[in-house]
């Protein structure tokens, strides 16, 4: 028996831009993806989750989910299993081990699909833990490689490197294309993070962009303004510019309005967490739903944002250093 866990993280800027190769800088953050793998005698998978999603799920099943036997609706077989399976697989292939089969359990303190990497983080873990399982070590470079893979293969060709990449190392991360590389450590950052409760599609919301920046030149050039700011923004971090790091987001915030990729809810906690002061706030991840990330040394955004209409919770979060690790 193997565990790993997995840093999530949020975005300190570039989401959506770095799908077209800009820049962009995600941070760790102290909340992580717990994966525990054992090898069963059969070919096999058997996942449990009892945090990622509302209610938890355990699901049996061999090489073709559709024969699952699974305490969930047979149609979120595919959807709860797609990162599990890829990183098995992933794990299968690194050891040379086709038929190898697994018991998994998940326990993650990441809201699912919220914005905070928790499917990089599981992705991450879980092949860490099997690969260790089957008696391979990995590289962090190649951990992180088919990390990325598996979220390529399961987002259908719109991830980046950025959220494996980054739960792999710790620390503030740069990603631009294929370039990714660990920052120096960054200035104390105090993040405050408002959760809506709610998901969004990745999918669907970076076809969207990519359907906009196709029909109209601004929304190209609102990309290419999003890379611009990533550059500045990373200045300012190496700077030790906090308070410009929180300009730079909220410019950041709008930019991703514009692309279509905001929601009410995250809007009300992007302005409530303005009023109550915030250094800088702004959506983190795909948008539609999910978290925001602000800055703030005081109480007063967290409170705020617990008085929020549409916030489900608040919380702080803390940069988290270290990357992936066994437990």
């Amino acid at each position: 028996m193997t565990t790993s866990s997995a840093p999530g993280k949020v975005y300190l800027f570039g989401e959506h831009a770095v799908v077209y190769g800009e820049p962009a800088v995600p941070c760790a953050v102290d909340r992580r993806a717990r994966v525990t793998v054992e090898q069963r005698d059969d070919s096999r998978i058997r996942v449990e989750a009892d945090d990622l999603s509302l209610d938890g799920f355990t699901v049996t099943y061999g090489e073709n989910p559709d024969d699952a036997d699974v305490n969930v609706p047979g149609d979120l077989v595919a959807a709860a299993t797609g990162y599990v399976d890829g990183a098995v697989a992933q794990a299968r292939d690194a050891a040379g081990v086709p038929d190898a089969g697994f018991s998994v359990t998940i326990e993650s303190a990441i809201p699912l699909g919220a914005g905070l990497g928790s499917s990089a983080a599981v992705a991450v873990a879980g092949i860490d833990a099997a690969t260790r399982a089957l008696g391979v070590e990995l590289s962090c470079g190649e951990l992180a490689d088919r990390a990325y893979r598996v979220e390529h293969d399961v987002q259908e060709g719109q991830a980046s490197r950025a959220d494996t990449f980054c739960s792999t190392m710790g620390g503030a991360v740069r990603v631009e294309g294929d370039a990714c590389e660990r920052l120096p450590e960054p200035p104390d950052l105090p993040f405050v993070i408002g959760y809506d409760g709610g998901t969004g599609d990745t999918g669907e919301l970076v076809a969207g962009v990519r359907a906009l920046r196709e029909r109209y030149g601004f929304a190209a050039d609102t990309v290419e303004s999003i890379g611009d700011l990533v550059r500045e923004g990373e200045r300012a971090l190496r700077e030790g510019d906090v308070a410009r790091l929180g300009e730079l987001m909220d410019y950041n915030h709008g930019l991703l309005s514009a692309l279509g990729v905001s929601a009410r809810s995250l809007d009300a906690m992007v302005w409530a967490a303005r009023d109550a002061g915030a250094t800088g706030v702004k959506l983190t991840g795909a948008g539609g739903g999910g978290c925001v990330v602000a800055l703030d040394e005081t109480d007063a955004t967290e409170t705020a944002l617990e008085y929020t209409p549409g916030c489900e919770s608040a919380f702080r979060a803390e940069l988290d250093a270290e990357g992936v690790r066994r437990e």
